[in-house]
């Protein structure tokens, strides 16, 4: 697959040829599906928790006799049919991660960079550097060109400039090429790829 490279001010800078093993498959729903819950599972804090009879705070002492008063039997007021009692198997902190072979995560990654350039929604970039770190140039330039929810994936380290002028403009988030991941992928409507970024990418998925 061949694709136009262009340059933050928009010119052109070539063009270049990308795999069709990572960039030229045939989307599939159900793979991007299982990457993104393993990936949504695996961040959820899961420190959810609730009382337990054993631990509300309350006196343990019998209520009432045990027989003649007409009610029901009761040895404590923490039983969870009390108001402010314990609750009955509610949640506990737990993990809620679950396996996905390592495999598996590759292709789901190479799904989704073949969703963007199936759609017409992946850019490359020759580089993404800045001279200095200029929020209002690098927004001039988005403007210019376009992007409103882009992902920047760059190479093994991202430009410190650049980095620095994407921060305050909403819309625009950066990660290097480790940080590739399927969720911010199909969360941002474009995905924009540097030079660097593509060969990195290439060389971890084949």
């Amino acid at each position: 697959m061949k694709l136009d490279v262009i340059k933050l001010d928009a010119g052109k800078a070539g063009s270049i040829d990308l795999s069709d093993e990572i960039f030229g498959l045939e989307p599939r729903a159900d793979i991007l599906h299982r990457v993104v819950r393993w990936q949504r599972a695996k961040a959820q804090a899961g420190t959810h928790s609730v009382l337990t009879k054993s631990e509300v705070s309350y006196s343990t002492k019998k209520i009432y006799r045990q027989k003649g008063t007409g009610g029901a039997r009761h040895g404590s007021r923490k039983a969870p049919i009390f108001r402010k009692g314990g609750v009955y198997k509610g949640p506990t902190p737990r993990s809620h991660a679950h396996d996905l072979p390592k495999k598996f995560r590759a292709l789901g990654l190479k799904h989704a960079l073949s969703s963007k350039a199936a759609s017409g929604k992946l850019v490359v970039l020759d580089d993404a550097v800045m001279a200095e770190a200029k929020t209002k140039l690098l927004a001039k330039a988005a403007k210019e060109l376009g992007w409103k929810k882009v992902l920047v994936i760059d190479g093994a380290e991202v430009n410190e400039n650049f980095a620095k002028a994407a921060r305050n403009i909403e819309g625009i988030d950066v990660l290097p090429s480790m940080g590739a991941n399927v969720y911010d992928i199909l969360k941002r409507d474009t995905l924009v790829l540097t030079k660097a970024g593509v060969e990195a990418l290439e060389a971890r998925l084949k």
